[in-house]
């Protein structure tokens, strides 16, 4: 689907939403499996309606059903993920302090980078412990974006 930070792939599984991938992302970045590329499947139309909300600055949270593929650890972090508010961040390090594990911020760095659900699970609102920005799947500048639209003062 085109969306202002470029065209985005969509997947879904039985299940749910499975990712939603960057116009040239890495295909060995995320464990796809066995997926959905049919453009009519119920949970690809919903990501699609929604996502399309979302930049026209009409949703502020997504209600999907998702189907994280990842390991354990990398699941936990991706839940954290998903309870940052709209229009708020988390460094690295806060989200290894809720997970209990306050000296994992490099593994937490680690899977926030493989995060497969881009901007639903919102991977642009974690930032370095500065505030800086810092790598993301969809490059920079698409970061950069999702945090403007999300919020003007997020960005320094």
């Amino acid at each position: 689907m085109p969306s202002p930070v470029g065209e985005l792939t969509l997947i879904a599984s039985d299940t749910g939403l499975v990712a939603v991938l960057w116009e040239n992302d890495d295909p060995l970045r995320v464990r796809l499996g066995d997926v959905q590329d049919d453009a009519d499947h119920p949970v690809l139309v919903a990501a699609r309606a929604q996502l399309m909300e979302y930049f026209a600055g009409q949703r502020r949270a997504f209600d999907l059903p998702l189907d994280f593929r990842g390991t354990d650890f990398q699941k936990s972090v991706w839940k954290q993920l998903l309870a940052i508010p709209f229009g708020e961040t988390r460094s690295y390090g806060e989200i290894a302090v809720a997970l209990g594990s306050p000296t994992a911020s490099r593994a937490v760095g680690a899977a926030n980078g493989r995060n497969p659900i881009s901007i639903i699970a919102p991977c642009h609102r974690v930032v370095g412990t500065s505030g800086a920005l810092t790598g993301f799947a969809g490059g920079l500048q698409a970061k950069a974006f999702l945090l403007r639209h999300e919020g003007p003062d997020l960005l320094l």
